[in-house]
């Protein structure tokens, strides 16, 4: 079965879910100087196919170096919005070979609402 999500594709995806990383970015004085934990999902839309015939890492998304580089952007420069952080994380899983379309999603459960709640986050698709 084949997807319209591009040619070649076969619909195979690779995600990495709940990683968690520290980071300073926010709106207000308090986030920036305090900081708090950011949590990152990554949906990849990829060919699978080369990666299963040879069995080898390099045919495919590492997905443990994808995790570094993304902490990386999670604990690097400020940023005041999810969005923005979001747009950062997506440019990082488009630059890895073969992957066609990312899905990012960034939780900041502990963002400043004076109201009991369970998560914040955005999610934002962007394709090569």
């Amino acid at each position: 079965m084949t997807t319209d999500i591009g040619t070649d594709l076969r619909g195979d995806r690779i995600a990495l879910r709940g990683l968690r990383a520290y980071g300073y970015h926010g709106v207000f004085a308090e986030e920036r100087r305090d900081g708090q934990y950011f949590t990152v999902d990554a949906v990849l839309d990829v060919d699978t196919a080369p990666a299963a015939a040879s069995d080898d890492v390099a045919d495919t998304v590492h997905y443990g170096e994808l995790a570094s580089r993304l902490v990386e952007v999670v604990t690097g420069e400020p940023v005041n919005l999810l969005e923005r952080l979001a747009e950062r994380l997506a440019g990082v899983c488009l630059a890895e070979r073969g992957v066609r379309r990312a899905q990012v999603t960034v939780h900041k459960p502990g963002a400043p609402i004076p109201h009991e709640f369970d998560d914040v986050s955005v999610t934002i698709v962007r394709s090569r």
